[in-house]
């Protein structure tokens, strides 16, 4: 069964993804490597939590091991809470030294968005001891449905080549890919 988190879940969604995107590359192209790479990455997944919890949804199993980020760029706006929370990320995760390079990805990545609203799947991580159960496809389905009965499409990016087939049998379509140092792979599901 999946649910919707609450405030109260956010040290174990947090955990959650910081396990399941230890070593991704697109979040150490975010975080930078080296000293203090594991604090940057929990902030980081403290800072979507937080702002998926108020512009989206956030999703966890039952047994609290799966969790999918859902936002909603649409809702976002201009909110003093907003601007706070980006505050946040710019101090706490990414740093004026890697400021420029991060502002370029993520125009990048806006430039594959639709200009109408969408759903985002940020994110979506699975204890790594309990993955290959079906959880991230349950996950999935819940956000595919969820999104569905909104009439919006679903995009994502991930740099995890072998993630691409698995978004693809659930009915993503693979339409962009972007060098960034890493690959980043751009897919999307219509509403209906």
């Amino acid at each position: 069964m999946i649910t919707k988190a609450n405030r109260n879940d956010k040290d174990r969604v947090v955990e959650l993804l910081a396990l399941s995107f230890k070593d991704n590359l697109s979040v150490a192209y975010l975080t930078g490597a080296g000293a203090g790479a594991d604090r940057r990455t929990r902030r980081l997944m403290a800072y979507a939590f937080e702002l998926c919890l108020r512009f989206g949804a956030v999703w966890l199993t039952e047994k609290k091991d799966g969790c999918a980020l859902v936002f909603y760029p649409h809702l976002k706006g201009f909110s003093v809470f907003a601007i706070w929370l980006d505050a946040k990320l710019l101090f706490g995760v990414i740093g004026l030294s890697r400021l420029s390079r991060v502002l370029r990805r993520e125009k990048l990545i806006a430039l594959q968005h639709p200009d109408s609203a969408f759903c985002y799947l940020w994110f979506i991580g699975v204890n790594p001891w309990v993955q290959k159960r079906g959880i991230g496809a349950e996950l999935l389905a819940e956000v595919v449905s969820e999104s569905v009965a909104a009439g919006l499409p679903v995009y994502l990016e991930t740099s995890t080549l072998k993630n691409v087939p698995w978004y693809e049998k659930r009915g993503f379509t693979a339409f962009y890919q972007l060098d960034l140092g890493y690959p980043l792979f751009f897919l999307k599901k219509e509403a209906g």
